[in-house]
């Protein structure tokens, strides 16, 4: 029940964002005087309306967004009244008609930054000190957190009855304790206690060297087994490893907590860091789809593709069956970041692609004008229909290739 119920919150937080998307465009239209004749959520059949001033606001059938229709958006357009002429939104300067266009990315962006400032005052954001590599980890001192117990599967999940105990905890080790050595082998960082670990076998007594508050001790423990990858090769194979049931507990805490001004900063921070990331992620799609199609075809599916509103609905579901709102509320932040930036790419049918052109005309305009030549006038976006319905067609499919994948072989953070 937990699970559905997060993969419907997190489904309609996503309906909501893209709604606002639409009343941002409309909102925009509006204040300078454009005439926008329709506002909807969903598409499909109209299950309820009204008409206010002159407009008409409703909600239709299939909830998959929205949308706003603004008169006369390019000079093609031929459902302009003669009366709407001068209101037509191709008639308006160019900086007027590149805020209506990007109003959505930038609701969507404004959705995702009062997120961020919010967790960061209540929750805290990732700190940045914190190791975010495999590297970075094994390089800090071994420093241990007990586990309750020892999952015995190579997946994220809370313990239950029948998980063995933790070996550590039968030990009498505690939080904060330090390995120093392992059967006899020194142990300087927690990069040494997992190659020592993976030196000896599940079952096998385990003899412990410790420092707690300064002191020295020694204790010894028999090995629990669980299943992991090479460590060479995080995404290699998993097969049976020992486990002491430990992870590492750093000296630096995961995430800082602001102050109401402080953390305006550390939003616009974060904000740098999802901008990086959402770059190099948009870079990596197209050699992701191999791996999206092996992942349909009966292959393992590799986290590091990407999904559709599907596959983030479920991980919503994930995040609140097991009690993770931090995940949940992040994955809208990242999600609605990605939305506003793969939105504004200069590409028709996306805004983007609107505010390219116009920009593009206030340019051949101004250069005709230096060469002493006649204005050519507005962009044909007719004959931009090949392109446009290229770009419909791949995104299309992508789409449908990321939601098979996410339906036939999703990727899961957590052990269901």
């Amino acid at each position: 029940m937990a699970y559905l119920l997060g993969v419907v919150l997190f489904a309609l937080a996503i309906l909501i964002s893209v709604s606002l998307h639409e009343a941002g465009h409309m909102a925009t239209a509006k204040a300078f005087g454009m005439k926008v004749t329709k506002y909807f959520v969903g598409f499909g059949p109209t299950l309820w309306s009204t008409q206010r001033g002159e407009t008409e606001y409703g909600v239709k059938g299939v909830p998959l967004g929205g949308f706003c229709k603004i008169v006369g958006m390019t000079p093609q357009d031929d459902d302009v009244d003669p009366a709407d002429e001068p209101r037509a939104m191709w008639r308006y300067p160019v900086w007027k008609r590149t805020i209506v266009m990007s109003a959505g990315s930038i609701t969507h962006f404004a959705l995702a930054l009062v997120a961020l400032w919010i967790m960061a005052v209540s929750v805290g954001l990732p700190n940045p000190k914190f190791p975010s590599t495999d590297t970075q980890a094994r390089q800090e001192p071994a420093v241990i957190a007990l586990a309750p117990c020892v999952v015995p599967e190579a997946t994220a999940r809370e313990c239950t009855a029948s998980d063995p105990a933790s070996p550590a905890a039968q030990a009498k080790l505690r939080d904060g304790d330090r390995i120093t050595s392992l059967n006899g082998k020194p142990v300087a960082n927690y990069g040494d206690l997992l190659t020592a670990l993976r030196a000896v076998k599940p079952g096998d007594r385990a003899e412990i060297g410790y420092v707690r508050d300064g002191q020295p001790g020694t204790t010894s423990t028999v090995l629990a087994q669980t299943q992991r990858p090479p460590l060479d090769d995080p995404k290699g194979t998993v097969g049976p490893v020992a486990a002491l049931g430990v992870g590492p507990r750093f000296s630096t805490p995961a995430r800082v907590e602001y102050g109401p001004v402080g953390a305006f900063g550390a939003t616009a921070d974060y904000t740098g860091q999802m901008a990086v990331g959402t770059y190099e992620a948009m870079k990596r799609i197209p050699q992701k789809v191999p791996a999206l199609w092996t992942a349909i075809t009966g292959g393992e599916r590799d986290v590091d593709t990407p999904i559709s509103v599907v596959g983030a609905s479920r991980l919503g579901g994930e995040a609140v069956e097991n009690n993770a709102w931090y995940l949940f509320f992040m994955l809208f932040v990242s999600l609605n970041f990605f939305i506003g930036v793969f939105n504004l790419l200069p590409l028709l049918p996306l805004d983007g692609g609107h505010i390219a052109i116009a920009w593009f005309e206030r340019a051949r305009s101004w250069l005709y004008a230096k060469i002493g030549r006649r204005d050519p006038g507005r962009v044909d976006y007719l004959k931009l229909m090949p392109l446009t319905y290229a770009v419909i067609l791949i995104g299309g499919a992508f789409t449908l290739l990321t939601i098979t994948a996410d339906v036939i072989n999703p990727i899961t953070l957590f052990s269901r």
